[in-house]
């Protein structure tokens, strides 16, 4: 029977894409699917056949959306941190407050909620809807001896790195006490049991991860409603292919920092002095982030190509590495490649990004900050050069393409909202849905 599936998400570029995909296939199954936010997150959304319920007029108004992201682009050290995170706490007031209503007014059966926005499973359990967590980022469920998906450690077994994982976690949440005042204050005003954090936000019907799990660390404590799907992409057949002239004695070196990192101009100059250092022909996508004359330095300094936007999936397909700033929808589309990773980590997960593709085998990190043009010329000459990658590529590429991306998403989705009593709460759903 057809629902109509309300979308809660932070407004950033690369979770609304993910969330689209699955979207799409929900709209292709006969569902009817909105998003919730404030007007300016709707220019993210590409299909029209998706509705978009516009909220926080008064507390997010126009310029607000882009100063956000500006900020979560480059906080630039403790006091951006601060007030990033005050903007964070705002927008989940400010869904709290509005989301209710507007759930009734249109008339909404079920909920999609961003594991990084809690106003989703907060308002979901609290008005009784069925609600799936959507993880579109490293998933944030804890466990007791690893790192949170925002940290940058190494795995380890042992009682010294455990003690450091828990620090960490215990600094992390002293920094996002604005955040957690927040999420305990709605949680009480909705009359749900206490909480403070967005991993206690989390759905009892269903949680979907665009990862898969030979990528993370070790999982031993994920809940059986947990599934890895892989990339929440649409098909493939509706990318364009790419429409560079490149040289076939040469190796390619694909290098992008995403939407909202593709203004770090000083990065790609490095970037492009390593890749003329190691003379490969490097294709680079900035994301709007550059002008005109940037560009043309980064082709005197060592890009082959530079251009605002290319079609990302075809550019892994043909390029033997990339470097990229460890947003999880390049990395996953990377290991669906077989292509070697660079990870150059900026910000949110990408610290935790970095470290996953290190332990998996399948790339190498590098400070943004910190590494010159010879450390990231070795680096990618590594990736280049040796074979210890390919086996490990090869093996998490044939789990990503297992994994069901969209599809399967959909699927579960579906048993969740058709009442299925194999994924009820109180049931384990791994046997009805692996």
């Amino acid at each position: 029977m057809a629902k109509h599936i309300g979308v809660i998400a932070p407004a950033l570029p690369s979770h609304f894409s993910a969330l689209q995909a699955l979207a799409c296939e929900l709209i292709e199954r006969g569902h009817r699917v909105t998003f919730l936010h404030q007007p300016e997150a709707s220019r993210w959304l590409s299909d029209s056949r998706i509705g978009f319920q516009p909220l926080g007029e008064s507390s997010h108004p126009p310029g607000s959306l882009d100063e956000t992201l500006r900020l979560a682009a480059n906080p630039g050290g403790p006091l951006g941190l601060k007030r990033l995170i005050q903007d964070m706490s705002r927008t989940t007031e400010m869904l709290c407050r509005e989301v209710p209503r507007a759930i009734e007014t249109l008339q909404i059966d079920a909920l999609l909620c961003d594991q990084m926005e809690a106003a989703g499973g907060l308002v979901g359990e609290a008005m009784g809807l069925p609600y799936i967590s959507v993880a579109c980022a490293l998933p944030i469920n804890r466990e007791p001896g690893l790192p949170l998906p925002v940290m940058p450690m190494s795995y380890q077994d042992d009682p010294r790195r455990q003690r450091i994982y828990a620090g960490s976690e215990r600094v992390y949440d002293d920094l996002m006490k604005p955040h957690r005042r927040v999420v305990a204050r709605h949680a009480a005003a909705f009359g749900l049991s206490p909480r403070d954090g967005l991993h206690e936000c989390l759905s009892p019907y269903a949680q979907i991860s665009q990862t898969v799990s030979g990528f993370d660390f070790p999982r031993r404590a994920l809940p059986k409603n947990f599934y890895h799907v892989g990339p929440l992409r649409a098909a493939p057949t509706e990318e364009p292919d790419l429409d560079i002239p490149i040289a076939q004695d040469r190796p390619l070196v694909f290098a992008s920092l995403g939407t909202l990192q593709g203004h770090r101009f000083g990065v790609f100059r490095r970037i492009a002095r390593a890749c003329r250092r190691i003379e490969v022909q490097l294709l680079l996508a900035h994301c709007g982030g550059l002008n005109s004359n940037q560009e043309q330095v980064l082709e005197r300094e060592g890009a082959t190509w530079v251009r605002d936007f290319v079609p990302q999936r075809a550019a892994l397909a043909r390029a033997n590495a990339v470097v990229s700033h460890g947003g999880l929808n390049t990395v996953m589309d990377a290991l669906l490649a077989h292509t070697p990773i660079l990870v150059l980590p900026l910000a949110f997960d990408q610290p935790g990004v970095a470290a996953r593709v290190v332990h998996a085998g399948v790339g190498l990190k590098a400070s943004a900050r910190f590494s010159n043009q010879r450390a990231l010329s070795d680096k990618l000459e590594t990736l280049l050069t040796y074979s210890r990658f390919a086996h490990p590529l090869e093996r998490l590429s044939d789990e990503v393409k297992a994994a069901g991306g969209a599809p399967r998403a959909a699927t579960i989705v579906e048993k969740v909202i058709d009442g299925d009593p194999a994924i009820s709460p109180h049931a384990s759903a791994h046997e009805s849905l692996a």
